[in-house]
């Protein structure tokens, strides 16, 4: 350091005031500039400085005035003291071009108007920059290459684009000026920014042809491919990548990061991982970024343990994961239901001195919130606050929605009162949380409580919230009031529940049975205005056939036709499989046979319904006759209509035939279901062919299918009907194994069964498996147990053999 600048150095640090006005305008300037660099210059030290220069009879030298300004147009946002530094020194030069400043100040130079314009770039203000370019014209300064690109700057700022590349090819020549690297490379950052990479790519390839000093480099192909990607151009983009390898241009670390960055958004990790590898091939090492794209880019395609590993991998090359890396796995665990892993994660990583921010909890909270891990959330959440950390309105949505959901109300409430202490606003998403909370729990005068108090707070209702407290009116019946909140709702200018709203609850409320409630609905949609479609007909049709009313599911039908709704496939299935399941196989059949007439095809659902209603009212012919005319029609056989077909040739005492169906299908490789293969180890032990069932059973595995508890109970009961007791506990036990928890019904099955067979002690066993909670004994147990030692005789003493806790039957005796 020079010793001017090391007596400069030590005034600015013994100095937190302005410049004083006894120093010379040279050393103030400089000076300032070192404050401004320091970040202790604040704007009204600027201002004042210039007061006392204006004041004073020296002049101000161009050189320091320059110095200043630079120091200003490169101070940031970052800087303790000055907010905008370019802005500033605009400012200032305006107050030097009035006439306050008088002969103090020289006369701008062409350096003068080049930090000016660069300031107007910076300040986001290119079209001043223009201007300022205009005064050099008119000045007669001479104009620099600095002065040249730095007016391809101002015109690419100002979205001119087609003028910059004017400029750059033809007007350059004429300011004496010789395009170079730099000029080259803000054209094309120009023209990618306004997405015209393909105009870029063309100017690169003239800029490549016409070689010279102004070859392109790492930065112009760089900046060419990043814009192809943010086009979503990524195969231009990688054929550039790659042509600028072939041409001899080695990519650096941020062109790599550019091209991983790409590919991982696009969810082409695996074409990201060769990236990678040939990024550390090429010498060019990765850093934090590059590991922080690859991370979230596994981690966002739900790739957790690629996503792992590559956090791995990063830390091993000693590089330090930032916040954001940290949250993109979180994220990751979380969206895998592994929330408390996560929070392992969180916890390890904030020991070893990461901060986390508001972000991090969030993530977590979410985690715990959608898993209904409501203890661990509000531990977390009182982490939080305890770190410093203030709950934000989007902290208190995630809680607040978290137990509206699961319908914990009061729960609800309560953070909600939380939020107005800590004194946060609720949002529209806080009140749609709440409002459909209590709307779903029909607490519709709360719901609405909550309404006008949101309305009062000045938060304006959105579609969301209509819906809700609408749903909740419709499904208490009240229409009214759900016709009055669709009238103020269309009043707002929000767009009224369109068809498929009212569809769904029509749909929800036949499901319940509620099929009378529902047409209530259907009614006033039509009052509104609205013409239902055939989604809103189907539904009500549905909800008749499901309480048995097919006479009224008819006149739906008829109403359906009457206002121009033609009836789909979708209609007759519905109406057909009503028929079916209330036993009017032969109404159903008339209406199968009316589709073609009305000019619809049956599809494979047509043919299931139908076929399942005649083999369960025993029609077993007609059945089969139905498959075969399935199979003519060119209609797809599924894997259901196989179960139909299979199922209804056992149940019609038709095994050997359903057997050798099977067995045939088997040769052509059809896929069967696991409820399929259920089936037909059950019709083989029907027949007695026990050998092939067994090693039907015992090949699931092989064929890839996974037996299900139906698989296990349909081996265990035939066995125990066989006497095989032994090998029906071995089966029992190869289930437990396997993870598959029985059911109440099967425990209660397998009981009656080796009760039945005097196995008492057997009985024993499984009845010791009884927790009274989620399996308990059905009163047929109950009643054979005690049919049975209410006898005299041997099973009197084998009563001895059940537990403890069953010898409360003695008493009974």
């Amino acid at each position: 350091m020079s010793r001017v600048r090391l007596h400069l150095h030590r005034r600015l640090l013994s100095s937190t005031s302005p410049p004083s006005r006894s120093w010379s305008p040279r050393d103030a300037f400089a000076v300032a500039a070192e404050r401004v660099r320091a970040g202790t210059l604040s704007r009204d030290d600027a201002h004042h400085l210039f007061d006392d220069l204006f004041r004073q009879a020296t002049p101000v030298p161009d050189r320091s005035l320059n110095g200043f300004l630079a120091a200003l147009a490169r101070a940031t946002s970052s800087t303790a003291c000055i907010t905008d530094g370019p802005a500033l020194a605009l400012a200032l030069f305006n107050r030097v071009c009035r006439e306050e400043a008088g002969p103090q100040v020289a006369v701008p130079t062409v350096c003068t108007y080049n930090i000016l314009m660069d300031c107007c770039c910076r300040a986001r203000r290119p079209v001043l920059g223009l201007a300022l370019f205009g005064c050099i014209l008119r000045t007669g300064l001479k104009i620099e290459q600095i002065t040249a690109n730095t007016l391809l700057k101002c015109l690419c700022y100002a979205k001119r684009t087609d003028e910059a590349v004017n400029v750059l090819l033809h007007r350059m020549s004429e300011l004496g000026c010789v395009p170079n690297a730099i000029s080259y490379s803000i054209v094309l950052k120009g023209l990618c920014e306004d997405s015209m990479s393909q105009r870029a790519l063309d100017l690169l390839q003239m800029m490549a042809k016409e070689g010279g000093g102004c070859s392109p480099d790492v930065v112009a192909y760089s900046t060419v491919i990043h814009g192809f990607f943010k086009e979503g151009e990524t195969g231009k983009a990688c054929n550039l990548f790659h042509e600028m390898m072939q041409q001899g241009v080695e990519p650096d670390v941020w062109t790599y990061n550019s091209v991983v960055d790409a590919l991982c958004k696009a969810r082409a990790m695996d074409k990201a991982e060769l990236v990678l590898r040939q990024m550390v091939a090429d010498g060019a090492q990765p850093n934090a970024v590059t590991y922080t794209c690859m991370i979230n880019g596994y981690a966002t395609s739900g790739r957790l343990k690629e996503a792992a590993k590559m956090f791995r991998e990063m830390k091993s090359r000693g590089l330090i994961p930032n916040i954001f890396t940290c949250n993109s796995l979180m994220t990751c665990l979380c969206k895998h239901g592994r929330s408390k892993e996560a929070a392992e994660f969180f916890y390890s990583m904030t020991a070893k001195g990461h901060k986390p921010d508001i972000v991090s909890y969030r993530i977590l909270l979410h985690g715990y919130a959608t898993e209904g891990c409501f203890p661990d959330m509000i531990d977390v959440f009182n982490s939080m606050e305890n770190n410093g950390i203030a709950a934000d309105c989007h902290v208190f949505n995630i809680l607040i929605d978290a137990y509206a959901k699961r319908g914990m109300m009061d729960e609800a409430m309560l953070i909600s009162s939380k939020m107005q202490e800590r004194r946060v606003n609720p949002d529209i998403v806080t009140y749609s949380s709440i409002i459909a909370g209590l709307s779903r729990l029909g607490r519709l005068t709360e719901a609405m409580e909550k309404f006008n108090q949101m309305i009062a707070l000045g938060v304006q209702p959105d579609k969301v919230v209509y819906h809700a407290l609408i749903r909740g009116f419709c499904i208490d019946g009240d229409l009214a009031k759900a016709k009055q909140l669709v009238s103020e709702m269309m009043n707002r200018g929000i767009p009224r529940p369109n068809i498929s709203f009212f569809s769904s609850l029509i749909k929800s409320l036949c499901q319940e049975g509620r099929v009378m409630d529902a047409h209530d609905i259907f009614d006033l949609v039509i009052d509104m205005g609205e013409r239902p479609d055939d989604i809103l007909f189907n539904s009500l049709i549905d909800g008749y056939c499901l309480v048995r009313k097919m006479d009224k599911a008819l006149k739906v039908l008829d109403v359906m036709e009457s206002v121009g709704v033609e009836p789909d496939v979708i209609t007759y299935n519905t109406l057909v499989n009503g028929y079916c399941r209330n036993g009017r196989i032969d109404d159903g059949l008339t209406l199968f046979r009316e589709m073609p007439r009305k000019r619809i095809k049956p599809d494979t659902i047509s043919y299931c319904v139908i076929m399942d209603g005649l083999f369960r009212s025993g029609r077993t012919v007609s059945g089969r006759e139905m498959f075969h005319e399935m199979i003519e029609s060119g209609t797809t056989v599924s894997i259901s209509t196989y179960n139909i077909i299979l199922g209804g040739l056992c149940r019609n005492n038709c095994a050997d035939e359903a057997i050798a169906l099977f067995q045939k299908l088997g040769s052509l490789n059809v896929k069967f279901s696991i409820a399929i293969v259920n089936t037909m180890i059950n019709a083989m032990y029907r027949v007695g062919r026990r050998e092939e069932a067994k090693e039907l059973f015992a090949g699931i595995s092989a064929s890839g299918l996974v037996p299900n508890e139906s698989t296990y109970g349909v081996m265990i009961m035939n066995l125990l009907k066989d006497g095989a007791v032994e090998d029906a506990n071995n089966v029992f036990s190869s289930m437990d194994k396997s993870g598959i928890v029985p059911s109440s019904r099967l425990l209660n099955d397998i009981i009656r069964m080796l009760l039945e067979k005097g196995e008492i002690a057997k009985a024993g066993n499984y009845l010791s498996k009884v927790d009274g909670k989620s399996i308990s004994l059905e009163a047929s147990t109950t009643s054979l147990m005690l049919s049975l030692f209410s006898r005299e005789g041997k099973y009197r003493e084998d009563m001895k053999l059940l537990p403890a806790k069953y010898q409360f039957f003695d008493g009974f005796c």
